[in-house]
């Protein structure tokens, strides 16, 4: 394995071996890997004769007041994983070769980032676009791999990719969760005990909504969002900031759910730190 830092250095690779007919894998990450990011490794790795995982903590991405200074990071653990996982590649530039001084230069998607995750931190998703064409131009990747946890991120960039004519191939990968059910996330090694206990009621308030149209054949929207908001409200640790049901390839609103189609998004404040989840109907 191989650890790269230099973005000239990084993109040279990346043209040799295209050169040599070579496909690339990328998995790009802002680090504090878990076992969803490793996943991701595997994922890609069948699909790739090299493969490349990014770890890079975004700061474009990250709002006034919000953690980018709190953000979990641990470059020799993390380096440690991506080798027992046989990576090839770890691109690791700094924010100083990632973006010069005088930056001012991004790439914003309109439509499928206005909702959702894009109203409560309204300059996150221009940040992801931003970072993600960057490192797509410095790896040249014939698939990236990305996961279901941040579906509206996958959908963003799906979008992305195609409107911009990336010649790149996405790979989803399911959520990876806790034994208690709670999605895989770096920002989970910020709860406490307490906390951790309370946000395993973030995927029992969905799957209390997919029961209703499971078993009763509910397909009434505010009837199942009421439902899993009822069940996230009972909690005194959970601050509830979104609860929806969209359209799993477009992200849109839905009116009516139809199974195979919708899919239930969270998300809730535990004190300071905000998790995502989501469950297909």
């Amino acid at each position: 394995m191989q650890v790269v830092s230099s973005i000239d250095e990084m993109q040279s690779l990346a043209k040799e071996f295209r050169k040599q007919g070579k496909t690339i894998g990328l998995v790009p990450t802002m680090g504090f890997l878990h076992e969803g990011h490793l996943s991701l490794v595997d994922l890609v790795k069948d699909r790739s004769d090299i493969v490349i995982l990014s770890i890079f903590v975004n700061p474009t991405q990250f709002g006034i007041g919000e953690d980018l200074e709190k953000y979990p990071r641990d470059l020799t653990r993390d380096l440690e994983l991506c080798n027992e996982r046989q990576v090839d590649f770890v691109f690791a530039p700094d924010e100083s070769r990632m973006y010069a001084a005088d930056y001012s230069t991004f790439v914003s998607e309109e439509k499928v980032g206005a909702g959702l995750c894009g109203l409560a931190r309204p300059t996150h998703f221009r940040g992801v676009t931003t970072v993600c064409a960057k490192l797509f131009n410095l790896c040249m990747p014939d698939f990236v791999a990305l996961g279901q946890k941040d579906a509206q991120q996958v959908i963003l960039l799906k979008k992305m990719i195609s409107d911009l004519n990336f010649p790149i191939e996405v790979l989803v990968g399911p959520i990876v969760r806790e034994p208690g059910g709670l999605a895989m996330s770096s920002r989970n090694e910020h709860l406490q005990t307490k906390q951790r206990e309370g946000a395993l009621i973030l995927l029992q308030s969905m799957q209390a909504g997919k029961k209703l149209v499971d078993e009763k054949e509910i397909t009434n929207v505010g009837r199942v969002k009421s439902e899993v908001m009822s069940i996230l409200t009972e909690s005194s640790v959970v601050r509830v900031n979104y609860v929806e049901i969209v359209d799993r390839k477009t992200m849109e609103v839905e009116r009516e759910i139809e199974p195979g189609r919708s899919l239930i998004v969270v998300a809730a404040w535990l004190n300071e730190v905000r998790l995502i989840d989501n469950l297909p109907l």
